[in-house]
């Protein structure tokens, strides 16, 4: 298999028949050659000869991401991202990462699917920086968007407020478009310290409510943001440390997968079925076909639905890992 040309290839895709046939060129390669993946199709005895379409792909559960090496054969890694771990777990799911450059195509590309252009905003990010915390894949991302908006306001405002409310109003004077990213909890507490109005900006919060002593529901937490913040709308993006590619909503909820990913609902007393009925809740299966050296096929802990090109994420299955940052410090 051409990797290289595999990964260029990817970000080429237009219908799901292109997605489809690399996502079963990419199982024939990743069941021999990721050897945890491999052993997991073996024990659900499993010949991958015999997989002709991505439904039948099985998922690998993605707690094996905290107990295992999940790499390709002969595969050298750049970096590893831990997940920031939760107060019920002290193993972190580790992703070996084989090229920063490519995950940083796969920001790019994802991030102008959902919004356009980096350089035409102002990215303001309330998340802890890259020296405070240089393992998480949120923070990179953040750190990779800040770099190409090529604006001098464009920043890290982790629990500098005041500096942040200075820097917006400089950019509304401007007339300049800006997001305001970062975890739920850090936009919350803005938000709730220091009311202002964001007409016309864009907020995107990225989850992770672990360390709000009550956790609330995403219905509470965007309409007291949408109250303190002034603002129409609350995004959100959706991601974890096992994937390298980031999926948008810009309202409702209703996040799009960019091309080279795809979301499929199992059923919840059955993992290794899909179901094939919309709206039907159910666990989360993605396929991120940017995760070629790793594995492109989890089986997530997220309850979602979907309805055509829509997917909804609705929570967790009872007793597993809370996912989302905490503040990572």
């Amino acid at each position: 298999m051409d990797l290289k040309k595999f990964k260029n290839d990817i970000f080429l895709i237009r219908e799901d028949s292109e997605f489809n046939n690399l996502a079963l060129k990419l199982f024939k390669y990743q069941s021999k050659k990721n050897k945890s993946y491999k052993k997991y199709i073996e024990l659900l005895n499993i010949n991958p000869e015999t997989i002709n379409s991505v439904e039948q792909i099985p998922f690998l559960p993605i707690d094996i991401f905290r107990k295992n090496k999940i790499l390709c054969e002969n595969i050298k890694y750049e970096k590893i991202f831990l997940s920031s771990g939760t107060t019920t777990t002290t193993t972190r799911s580790r992703h070996y990462i084989e090229s920063i450059q490519f995950y940083e195509k796969s920001i790019k590309k994802s991030f102008e699917k959902a919004f356009g252009q980096i350089n035409d905003y102002t990215i303001f990010c309330i998340t802890p920086n890259h020296q405070q915390e240089n393992t998480s894949s949120l923070i990179h991302m953040c750190e990779y968007l800040i770099h190409n908006s090529n604006c001098p306001n464009s920043g890290f405002y982790y629990n500098d407020h005041n500096n942040l409310i200075k820097k917006i109003k400089t950019t509304q004077k401007k007339k300049k478009k800006f997001i305001l990213i970062g975890l739920s909890f850090g936009i919350l507490d803005f938000a709730n310290k220091k009311e202002i109005d964001l007409n016309d900006g864009i907020v995107i919060e990225t989850g992770g409510m672990k360390s709000v002593k009550k956790e609330i529901s995403k219905d509470e937490l965007y309409a007291n943001l949408k109250e303190r913040l002034k603002i129409e709308k609350i995004g959100s993006e959706y991601s974890m440390t096992e994937l390298l590619s980031q999926s948008y909503s810009s309202t409702k909820g209703q996040f799009i997968p960019p091309p080279w990913k795809k979301i499929l609902i199992r059923e919840q007393n059955n993992p290794l079925k899909l179901t094939t009925k919309e709206m039907t809740t159910g666990g989360i299966n993605i396929i991120d076909l940017a995760n070629t050296h790793s594995c492109a096929f989890i089986a997530t802990n997220d309850l979602g639905k979907k309805e055509k090109n829509y997917f909804y994420v609705l929570g967790r299955y009872d007793n597993s890992s809370i996912r989302g940052c905490n503040n990572m410090l």
